[in-house]
């Protein structure tokens, strides 16, 4: 295996066997997150398993129900019919034997404070949230997540759709620490296929500049 393979190898997987998955696996996969860089060292996220499927379908139904609820209040057809059809591509996860959710607390964005309170026009304080350092925090340790499930066997699938039910899963899962709010999810399973080709990536220079 080449040095890099573990990154290349990485696709999202969205079918899985039943077999459940060895806590310890789980333990060092989570282990794995928690290594990821975080500013201030903050390590502003916390993790939630869910292991009991029968409670990973009942999220998935509620993710369904409150994406429905939501898709009929749009007026504009063409927007309706397009949430609609992404529906089930928000619930992927109800076969799943292990359900990760990754939770994100506050975290100071100084550029964003410091650009307020001096009054800085609102497009240059808007553009401050581009950079946000606390959701970078979480994209950081669930990278390391998807990267240690593949090099352990085990396939992932990186999702925010259903945060729209963020309230609801909450206390579906009676998960009340105190200033958390979900951010990411992923299912975590054997794969029941062989890994698909992974979608074409633009091509380096086209995505790269350098200044000479």
């Amino acid at each position: 295996m080449d040095k890099l393979d573990f990154i290349y190898d990485r696709v999202s997987i969205r079918r899985y066997k039943e077999d459940s998955i060895p806590k310890e696996d789980i333990l060092e996969i989570l282990k794995a997150g928690t290594y990821a860089p975080s500013g201030k060292n903050l390590q502003n996220w916390h993790f939630v398993v869910v292991t009991d499927v029968e409670k990973i379908k009942k999220i998935a139904t509620i993710v369904g129900d409150k994406g429905l609820k939501l898709a009929n209040k749009i007026n504009d057809e063409k927007m309706r019919d397009s949430i609609l059809r992404m529906l089930p591509y928000f619930t992927v996860f109800k076969g799943a034997p292990v359900l990760i959710l990754v939770y994100a607390s506050e975290y100071p964005n100084t550029e964003y404070n410091v650009l307020k309170l001096i009054k800085e026009p609102e497009d240059a304080i808007n553009k401050a949230l581009f950079s946000d350092p606390g959701i970078q925090n979480i994209g950081a340790a669930m990278e390391n997540i998807l990267l240690a499930s593949s090099a352990l066997g085990y396939g992932t699938c990186w999702m925010t759709g259903p945060n729209y039910a963020r309230d609801e899963i909450k206390e579906c899962i009676g998960f009340n620490k105190e200033g958390y709010e979900l951010a990411c999810m992923t299912p975590l399973g054997i794969p029941t296929e062989k890994k698909h080709p992974r979608p074409k990536r633009k091509p380096i220079e086209e995505v790269t500049t350098f200044i000479d």
